[in-house]
């Protein structure tokens, strides 16, 4: 294979340069200008197009065993596929819920069958989410998973969660926390604030968020272990973390698309289909979110991926389950907003592509000569609108539907294969 005519985007030295690129068997042999033809079998023009190592994803609802219906792993895939994306972490919250060896081998086998993009899965830190018991992190690591996670719930139980650090500080394996005091939740639906008064329901105090973060770090702290906060939404979450960073405590975290793109303002419009968990929040959130994605503090852009099937979200505010499909929607809403925040393509490729698998403690890839073949080949400044036909996945279920926004994905290559082409 060779790429022709692309800019590619030099993460090394920071530069965006014209090259070609050649791939033999997977690896990249030679970047260089106006390399000659060496009975290739594929090529690829990618004039004006934009050449980015490969997206990984590290919160994602493929659903499957148990609901298959919302997803698969072969739709999930695809639509990672159709995304950039050549890696991601599925979450465990399926069912049944991975947290036994027996399970997760089942869950690879459908992998290695039906997945063209690399999946990694995580399992539960409790048996069946419960919050009440840990699971066997050692057996579940040595039989193929990446990270532990009760994504979904949160362990309220301190006790519980200082143990399961402890027992993954010893294994050093990293743990991706739902930080949730359901204390706080009020049986809510979207976020506590002028929105949720409007409309008359109960809403979701931001504090159950960052007070769970606050406890969350106190524990990293004192055992000096890393944390991985997931789907941060809230000012204060933001504040927290700024803080924590600044002490040397050793936290990550990661936000979705919209709860950066989009802020509780859409909701009225789009009700029950931009109901998501942490909510959409305020717009002072939003602002906060944007000032931590451009100093650093928030490490990663992550999906939180959550296809459900039409008939669920068609449900009232309080009856629709939470969850917004991502995976497919990620690239052009952070390139749009981005563009409007005047942040670089550097820092995208650094949230979306290196630090999850830093973070994940596996190799992040650079487009480089030696390296194995891992990228997406991108339309930057073409435009695209939204249709529900569009979508890949399983799950429709994204407010962006109609929106107007930027960058197209036109390739995306792992190793040796093209496993999504836009024509």
């Amino acid at each position: 294979m060779i790429i022709q005519n692309g800019y590619y985007i030099n993460m090394k030295d920071k530069k965006i340069e014209k090259k070609d690129i050649r791939v033999k068997d997977g690896i990249i042999t030679e970047i260089g200008e106006r390399l000659e033809l060496a009975n290739e079998d594929q090529i690829i023009n990618a004039k004006e197009l934009y050449i980015l190592p490969g997206l990984f994803d590290m919160h994602v609802h493929f659903r499957e065993p148990g609901y298959e219906y919302k997803e698969t792993i072969k739709t999930g895939a695809k639509a990672a596929a159709k995304g950039g994306y050549t890696g991601v972490l599925t979450m465990p919250n399926t069912n049944p819920v991975i947290d036994s060896v027996e399970i997760l081998k089942a869950l690879n086998e459908i992998i290695k069958k039906d997945s063209m993009v690399e999946i990694f899965p995580s399992v539960a830190v409790t048996t069946g989410q419960s919050g009440e018991v840990l699971s066997n992190f050692g057996e579940l690591i040595e039989n193929g998973a990446y990270a532990i996670s009760d994504d979904g719930q949160p362990i309220m139980n301190e006790d519980l969660m200082y143990e399961a650090l402890k027992e993954k500080h010893k294994l050093k394996i990293p743990i991706l926390i739902h930080s949730e005091d359901k204390r706080y939740v009020n049986n809510g639906c979207i976020n506590e604030g002028k929105i949720s008064r409007e409309l008359g329901v109960r809403g979701i105090s931001s504090k159950s968020e960052y007070e769970m973060i606050h406890r969350d770090i106190k524990m990293a702290e004192e055992l000096d272990t890393s944390i991985h906060i997931c789907h941060i939404s809230t000012k204060e979450s933001v504040e927290i973390i700024r803080e924590a960073k600044s002490k040397g405590i050793k936290v990550t975290c990661e936000v979705a698309p919209h709860h950066f793109y989009a802020d509780e303002s859409i909701v009225p419009k789009k009700k029950s289909i931009a109901k998501v968990n942490p909510p959409l929040r305020a717009a002072q959130d939003v602002a906060e979110i944007i000032r931590g994605i451009k100093d650093g503090t928030i490490d990663a852009i992550a999906t939180d991926h959550a296809p459900h099937s039409s008939k669920e979200k068609q449900k009232d505010l309080y009856e629709a389950p939470f969850g917004i499909s991502g995976i497919e929607l990620a690239l052009p809403l952070t390139l749009t907003k981005f563009e409007e925040e005047n942040i670089d393509i550097f820092r995208l490729v650094d949230m979306m592509s290196i630090n999850p698998r830093k973070i994940l403690g596996l190799k992040p890839e650079l487009i480089e000569v030696g390296s194995r073949a891992n990228m997406v080949i991108v339309d930057l400044t073409s435009t695209q609108v939204i249709t529900e036909e569009s979508i890949v996945s399983k799950g429709k279920n994204t407010p962006f539907i109609g929106e107007k926004l930027k960058g197209i994905v036109e390739y995306t290559i792992l190793e040796e294969k093209i496993i999504f082409r836009r024509s």
